[in-house]
């Protein structure tokens, strides 16, 4: 397969071009002018952020997407569906105001946000693929209903993908609530009992009343209501829930390229990732960890997969950063390295680029042009 076209831009500015202009010239380069925007309506799909964090893309970089595709005659709208686990984005009431605080309203981006899967999640539309994994997709409506899809990404780590870049933003974000539980569905936390002390922090957080604690005052998970959504995982302090690595993050992250699959079928799409912030953890948590690397800067391309590998290729580049979280000594600065595998090595993110180029949604051999 022919190499695809990934074009890059380093985040050096000067006075007449700042990262704004800098990001215009980037996607115009890449080609977002050969879209027929006009009368379309365009979901523009990105990270909110989870309140309290802080690593997620800055509104005016959205606000300046928006202008563009305006002038192009296109009807975009900010977008993203609910999560499954608690927290303030997993009903489309708090979702709304999480972003309107983190900056992305219809004042500061120039659009309106909708919440794609509806006041609960429950607002989707099941799309056939007949794929290896998955037979059809709950896809949030608004985003199946809109004409063309643009993805902005935090390029980031990963917790359960390894590393959260555009597959991981389409596939994982715009599934509704359901589909998000189709995707976790192989992968249920464990209690290791001897880290727990009764907090009962998980048991308020889990979403499914799946969560208990015994006689004892030590928590116990109900298998049969447990849909492996990492929500208490992610809320213990004490290290007591822990994720069951076996296979699930191999199986999600192929689950995330068929789900990627069916949201861009049929449709143009064009996808952009921020290499800036790449903090360890993904933008759901309600806090960000110091970045593993530099800032290095934001890449665009039609390929989302090629955009992907491109990502993490430059990440692999980079040196670390003193005082992250894999940092170790002066001598050691891990260029050349996969930083996402230091960080989360149960995690196989290579699974999900492979089968994405396996189904046909692109292909990591690619072109990287700078401008």
């Amino acid at each position: 397969m022919m190499p695809s076209k990934v074009y890059f831009t380093d985040l050096r500015t000067r006075p007449g071009m700042n990262l704004l202009d800098k990001l215009e010239r980037l996607v115009k380069k890449a080609g977002i002018e050969n879209i027929d925007f006009k009368e379309k309506f365009v979901a523009i799909k990105i990270h909110f952020g989870e309140p309290g964090n802080l690593a997620y893309i800055r509104p005016n970089y959205a606000a300046r997407i928006v202008k563009i595709i305006k002038k192009l005659g296109g009807r975009p709208f900010l977008t993203d569906a609910n999560t499954l686990y608690s927290g303030k984005r997993s009903n489309a009431l708090d979702h709304l105001e999480s972003a309107y605080k983190n900056g992305f309203n219809p004042l500061a981006v120039g659009c309106h946000v909708v919440i794609a899967d509806g006041l609960k999640g429950t607002d989707y539309t099941e799309i056939p693929i007949n794929l290896e994994y998955c037979k059809t997709a709950k896809i949030g409506t608004a985003i199946v209903d809109s004409d063309v899809i643009i993805a902005m990404t935090h390029f980031k780590g990963h917790e359960q993908a390894g590393f959260g870049g555009t597959l991981k933003n389409l596939g994982m974000g715009c599934a509704s609530r359901g589909g998000k539980l189709e995707l976790h569905s192989t992968s249920q936390p464990k209690i290791v009992e001897k880290n727990c002390v009764g907090c009962g922090i998980c048991v308020k957080n889990c979403a499914h009343d799946a969560i208990h604690l015994n006689e004892k005052k030590i928590a116990y998970i109900d298998y049969d209501k447990c849909v492996g959504c990492g929500q208490c995982v992610a809320v213990c302090q004490y290290n007591a829930a822990q994720v069951v690595w076996d296979e699930s993050s191999e199986i999600m992250n192929k689950k995330i390229a068929e789900y990627t699959y069916a949201i861009v079928k049929n449709k143009p799409a064009f996808y952009i990732n921020f290499i800036m912030n790449v903090s360890p953890d993904c933008d759901c948590w309600s806090n960000n960890d110091y970045p593993i690397v530099p800032d290095i800067g934001i890449a665009a391309s039609f390929d989302p997969v090629a955009l992907d590998m491109a990502s993490v290729d430059l990440v692999k580049n980079a040196p670390v950063l003193p005082g992250s979280k894999i940092y170790k000594d002066h001598s050691h600065d891990f260029v050349g390295e996969d930083k996402f595998k230091f960080v989360h090595p149960n995690a196989d993110w290579e699974a999900g680029l492979n089968h994405a180029e396996k189904i046909g949604l692109g292909t990591k051999n690619y072109e990287l042009i700078t401008i």
